[in-house]
């Protein structure tokens, strides 16, 4: 898009399927490489990326013509691949339906930068669907409970 100036910062959020702990913390950075890779073959930026074992939280610039839905897609089917073919668990791995997507000013982005670095402090305290539905009241996002992640619980 020729002539195109934009500053859009978005964080995602997505969970692996039931959201059981499946993602191991020996692969985390082998993960996040991967994932990045797979957006800057988008021509994205990624900020900030880290995982505990049950969810992703990404910190992104995006330009305005691209599709966060195509996107995530696309990040969720390469890097479910990715596991499976690596066989880091037993069975078939794969991502929930969905994803959180929430939009930052740039004055914002040391804060959430931070707030994703401290992911595994974060979840000693507070479990990952009180922090999904307090990032969705957050951001006045009307949601139906019914249609959330599944929880596995």
């Amino acid at each position: 898009m020729a002539h195109t100036y934009s500053q859009i910062y978005v964080q995602i959020v997505f969970a692996v399927q039931g959201r059981r702990n499946l993602l191991p913390g020996e692969k985390k950075e082998q993960l996040h490489r991967y994932i990045t890779g797979i957006i800057r073959n988008e021509k994205q930026h990624v900020f900030r990326i880290n995982s505990v074992q049950d969810h992703v939280h990404l910190l992104l610039s995006i330009s305005p013509d691209t599709s966060i839905s195509d996107l995530v897609r696309d990040i969720k089917a390469n890097s479910s691949r990715f596991i499976n073919r690596s066989g880091w668990i037993r069975g078939r791995f794969s991502w929930q339906e969905g994803f959180g997507a929430f939009s930052y000013s740039r004055s914002e982005l040391g804060q959430v930068i931070g707030y994703i670095d401290r992911q595994e402090e974060h979840h000693r305290k507070q479990n990952f669907r009180d922090e999904y539905i307090e990032l969705l009241h957050k951001f006045d996002v009307n949601f139906n409970p019914s249609f959330l992640f599944e929880w596995g619980e």
